[in-house]
């Protein structure tokens, strides 16, 4: 397994839609062992394929909740299936997220509070995951990278141009930028 660099907002992988993976491989399988090895590093909950500069249709999830139970995948081809969002703005103690490809920010974004996703787990079973709360919300996330979709562009529009800002100062926005997980500081 292999730590990988994560891209930062201004990749051009960041901001396309993920391809279809085909064939569960073995290089597939070694991509899933790196991204959960990235991931676990970094430390973040979720990291999709695209933010280690691979476009394709997988993503990771590791979240352990109040009760200390673990929740722990790979989701390859998902599909998402979200209750319509709750109307009003998101509580900034509550609902607020970060992302490993805009490291080091967090901001308010409201999110459906419950999801159904299925897809393929990494020996090409069907996958069916239904959760509500941070679960939905980790889910929501990785899903949208997959369509090249940072959390940042769902942001409302003060959030949004702080982002701007933020990403103007620390020279992102363009390609080549990457943070090393265990190495870098997390404001990479």
């Amino acid at each position: 397994m292999t730590v990988r660099p994560i891209r930062i907002f201004g990749d051009p992988v960041l901001h396309a839609p993920a391809t279809p993976v085909e064939e569960i491989t073995d290089d597939i399988r070694t991509l899933v062992a790196d991204m959960f090895e990235t991931m676990d590093t970094a430390p973040g909950v979720g990291l999709a394929a695209p933010q280690i500069g691979v476009g394709l249709r997988i993503y990771t999830y590791s979240y352990t909740d109040d009760d200390d139970l673990p929740w722990r995948g790979v989701l390859i081809n998902p599909e998402l299936w979200m209750r319509p969002l709750e109307p009003g703005d998101p509580d900034p103690d509550t609902e607020s997220e970060g992302c490993l490809s805009f490291p080091g920010e967090r901001f308010p974004l409201r999110r459906s509070e419950e999801v159904l996703v299925t897809g393929l787990d990494l020996d090409g079973a069907p996958v069916r995951i239904e959760v509500t709360g941070w679960r939905a919300r980790i889910m929501q996330h990785e899903f949208d990278h997959l369509d090249g979709i940072l959390y940042v562009d769902r942001l409302s529009d003060a959030d949004w141009k702080t982002t701007q800002k933020i990403a103007k100062k620390q020279g992102w926005g363009v390609p080549g930028h990457s943070w090393m997980p265990g190495v870098d500081p997390i404001d990479a």
